[in-house]
């Protein structure tokens, strides 16, 4: 079903904008699509990359919401990353690749190998 050509992969359609739809709502479709997809590597991926990445810039804006300014400023520089992060990841993955962002691909390759 998938061809490697170098780091793209082409997959049926309907997988690349599952694979996309992962990335919509953060980490909450990454959990959804992490109970609800059981055959699709590359749609477990993105949403195993969706939601420690997303979930991971969640809890670390939370904790700089409760220091003031210094916190806020820089929570602020974190939104705007997660959201160049989420355009980025939702466009890499409805062309077929599995893009891995560095640290985070790795880790959620390696929970996806525990989860069998």
């Amino acid at each position: 079903m998938a061809e490697t050509q170098g780091n793209k992969q082409s997959f049926s359609s309907n997988e690349n904008l599952m694979g996309a739809l992962t990335y919509l709502l953060g980490f909450i479709t990454g959990i959804i699509f992490l109970l609800v997809e059981k055959q699709s590597k590359f749609v477990r991926f993105h949403a195993m990359q969706s939601t420690i990445l997303f979930g991971g810039l969640f809890v670390v804006n939370v904790a700089l919401g409760f220091i003031p300014l210094l916190g806020w400023l820089a929570g602020l520089l974190l939104s705007l990353l997660g959201f160049v992060l989420w355009i980025v990841l939702m466009w890499k993955a409805f062309q077929g690749e599995m893009y891995k962002v560095p640290y985070v691909g790795d880790i959620a390759e390696k929970q996806l190998a525990k989860m069998g």
